[in-house]
């Protein structure tokens, strides 16, 4: 099934996320006052160009082993504590020393005129923050490695907050979802029987799982679209579905709300949260203090509920 198109206005639109990404350190100045190495302090060096990661410590240690981390457009090595950062430096036109920490690595965004020493030093003052943000990108790579769907007879995925076993059956048309197979301690009781053969490719069967969790995903939006519109007193003008990587939703000013179809994959009361989300920019086009006001006074949780979109990687489906 084709991703939806873009909204044909070209109204201003706000995101669920319009924060600045949570990966980047604050953008507060740091000193740039050139200074000698420490003869105990490691010094960074500019990496070959077949970089070979140090051999893992002997296993007799019983403290944390030391990472390695390094971009894959890395062209500078650094020592924070016992851990080595390969980074990427990247000289751009800013008042001070950037940082982000993405699924990559480290990226350093740096002034032109900032010498590389002064940029190693500035690594080392952020050295905590950074190796707790690299830990925390590759401990979330696994969690998704983790979801990865393996698309055969027998397989399960999330739908709704629950889990739901695909079954191959060809005596059915398209996809048909069976909500009341009988219980059994630790078996999902959701089963989705898929109209293919049993010799069905992957790719078969992940498009028909996708198009079934896509027709779902608009009918429960819908609903819930017109319960919080009603609830809040405003007004939708359209609804439409979403594929976007970075962002579970947005409202434009005309009224119009795309919401991220994969949605569906969590339970209902985080759907409701970003729908009133959305709902809620109809009355307050900003994230001011009184936006905030108005979600939570229809999700008075939902802070908790933001943090699961954070937390909760979804299935990888491709």
């Amino acid at each position: 099934m084709p991703r939806p198109g873009p909204a044909d206005d070209a109204s201003p639109q706000l995101s669920l996320f319009d924060a600045p990404p949570p990966n980047e350190a604050p953008s507060t100045p740091l000193p740039l006052v050139p200074r000698a190495a420490a003869p105990h302090e490691p010094v960074a060096r500019t990496l070959p160009d077949a970089f070979e990661p140090d051999a893992p410590p002997p296993a007799r240690r019983t403290e944390p082993s030391p990472l390695h981390f390094r971009h894959p457009q890395a062209e500078r090595e650094i020592q924070l504590g016992e851990h080595c950062v390969g980074y990427a430096l990247r000289r751009v036109r800013r008042s001070s020393i950037g940082f982000v920490v993405s699924a990559e690595g480290l990226q350093v965004n740096a002034p032109r005129w900032v010498s590389l020493q002064n940029i190693d030093s500035a690594v080392q003052a952020k050295a905590g923050w950074i190796v707790r943000k690299l830990q925390e990108q590759r401990d979330r790579a696994r969690r998704v490695e983790a979801a990865r769907i393996e698309w055969r007879d027998g397989t399960s995925l999330p739908f709704l907050g629950e889990t739901v076993i695909i079954v191959l059956d060809p005596r059915v048309a398209g996809a048909v979802l069976d909500a009341d197979a009988q219980a059994l301690p630790g078996v999902p009781r959701l089963v989705l029987h898929v109209g293919l053969p049993q010799t069905a490719e992957p790719e078969q069967i992940r498009d028909s799982v996708q198009s079934w969790l896509q027709r779902q995903a608009l009918r429960i939006f819908t609903d819930r679209c017109r319960h919080f519109a009603d609830t809040l007193g405003v007004r939708m003008t359209r609804l439409s579905l979403s594929s976007a990587q970075t962002r579970w939703g947005s409202a434009s000013a005309d009224g119009s709300i795309r919401l991220n179809w994969r949605l569906v994959h969590f339970g209902l009361q985080v759907i409701d949260y970003v729908v009133a989300h959305e709902l809620a920019h109809l009355r307050e086009m900003n994230h001011s203090a009184a936006f905030w006001d108005v979600v939570r006074s229809v999700v008075p949780d939902y802070q908790k509920l933001r943090n699961t979109l954070k937390d909760v990687p979804v299935p990888v489906l491709g």
